[in-house]
C-alpha cells in the first residue's frame, strides 16, 4: 500500500483523537451499555441500542485512525530545506491577479484539508499547480468557477 503524506500537526491531531476515543469514549460507552442492560428487556431498550450504535461507530473510527496512521508518511516541513519552493506542508501567500485580494493556504494531507481554515489538500488543483513554484511565480489553474490566476507572494515553512 502506498504511503500517504501527512503533516506532523495532522498526525498529532489523529493520535489525540485516537487517545480520546480509547481512553474516554470507549469506557463511557461500555458504562452506558452496562447501565442499559440493567434496565431489563434489551429488545425494546432504546438506550441499549443507541449505546451499541455509538460503540460500533467508535470502534470503526478507532480502526480507521489506526489504519491511517500506519499508512502515513509524516513530513516535517521545518526539517526540509526547500530553498523557497512551495512543497507539501508549506504555507503559501497568494495574490489573486483577477481581484487583487490576498489569500493564504497551507498544503496538507487529504485528511487534514479544511478550506474554511486555509488548509488545502496536496491533491487539489490549486496545490498541484503551486507545488514546485517560488515566490514571484504566477500560477494559472482550472477551478470549479473557471480559470484562476495567482502570484506567489510568500512561502513559509512552519
Amino acid at each position: 500500500m502506498k504511503k500517504v503524506p501527512m503533516t506532523v500537526r495532522g498526525a498529532e491531531m489523529l493520535r489525540e483523537e485516537l487517545k480520546n476515543l480509547k481512553s474516554i469514549e470507549r469506557p463511557r460507552i461500555i458504562q452506558a451499555i452496562a447501565e442499559a442492560r440493567g434496565h431489563g428487556d434489551l429488545k425494546e431498550n432504546a438506550e441499549y441500542h443507541a449505546a451499541k450504535e455509538q460503540q460500533a461507530f467508535v470502534e470503526g473510527r478507532i480502526k480507521e485512525i489506526e489504519s491511517k496512521l500506519s499508512n502515513t508518511q509524516i513530513i516535517d516541513v521545518t526539517a526540509i530545506d526547500a530553498k523557497g519552493k512551495v512543497v507539501f506542508g508549506s504555507t503559501v501567500s497568494l495574490l489573486d491577479l483577477q481581484n487583487d485580494s490576498e489569500i493564504t493556504y497551507r498544503i496538507v494531507g487529504e485528511d487534514e484539508a479544511d478550506i474554511r481554515t486555509g488548509l488545502i489538500s496536496y491533491t487539489s488543483p490549486i496545490a498541484r499547480a503551486l507545488i514546485g513554484k517560488n515566490e514571484g511565480d504566477e500560477v494559472t489553474f482550472a477551478a470549479p468557477a473557471g480559470q484562476k490566476q495567482y502570484e506567489v507572494v510568500g512561502v513559509s515553512y512552519e
